[in-house]
């Protein structure tokens, strides 16, 4: 018990969101986020995983893997290595995971928590893939970020980081939410970013180059 009050203090005295740095579990504040995971009623937002010598998307047609920009072999281990880690250190998953459309956000959350566990949805279109309907794709992520999480599990969502600024601010944008990491989310109006996980980083990986 005085380990845990610990590290939900060490939580609220997190930096400032504007200064949001990824962190890992092992230091104050990547401990204090895990445990306040393991009670659950979170949201975590994943950030496809690692794109990196992939070609940049050309045809921004949902079903076109070619013309897409796909997670890489490493990006495909480093998914599957979060889903392990979230395993390992007790987090619960609400199933299904949700994850967007394009291949390199299902390609994750598949990789990471199997595909029987998976619920692809237009709510988490790519930004550029979204067209005209760019403002319901972002309105689908305020609603799946604020929508209540029941206590003892935490709604995953796998897509993309521009979205997610769009819908949370630049408190996710700049270098704060590089491929394979997580944005921890408390639900509610509005959602709130309590930081940024690194379960799985790959040395100098983090941002494709599109």
């Amino acid at each position: 018990m005085i380990r845990r009050a610990l590290l939900l203090l060490v939580l609220t005295a997190m930096p400032a969101l504007a200064d949001l740095a990824p962190v890992r579990p092992g230091s104050p504040e990547g401990e204090a986020l895990v445990e306040r995971l393991r009670a659950g009623g979170l949201v975590l937002f994943l950030r496809h995983a690692d794109t990196r010598g992939e070609p940049c998307d050309r045809s921004f047609r949902v079903g076109d893997r070619e013309g897409q920009r796909n997670i890489s072999a490493a990006g495909r281990a480093q998914a599957a290595s979060i889903g392990r880690r979230l395993e390992e250190l007790g987090v619960p998953v609400e199933a299904p995971v949700l994850a967007g459309p394009v291949f390199r956000a299902r390609d994750t959350a598949e990789a990471a928590f199997g595909a029987a566990r998976v619920r692809v949805t237009d709510e988490l279109l790519a930004d550029d893939y979204a067209g005209p309907r760019l403002a319901e794709v972002i309105e689908g992520h305020r609603r799946l970020l604020s929508a209540p999480v029941a206590a003892g599990v935490n709604r995953v969502l796998v897509g993309h980081r521009t979205p997610l600024i769009m819908a949370m601010g630049e408190t996710v944008g700049g270098r704060a939410l590089p491929e394979g990491a997580m944005a921890v989310v408390s639900p509610g109006s509005p959602a709130r970013v309590l930081g940024i996980l690194k379960l799985a980083p790959l040395p100098g990986g983090g941002f494709h180059g599109c």
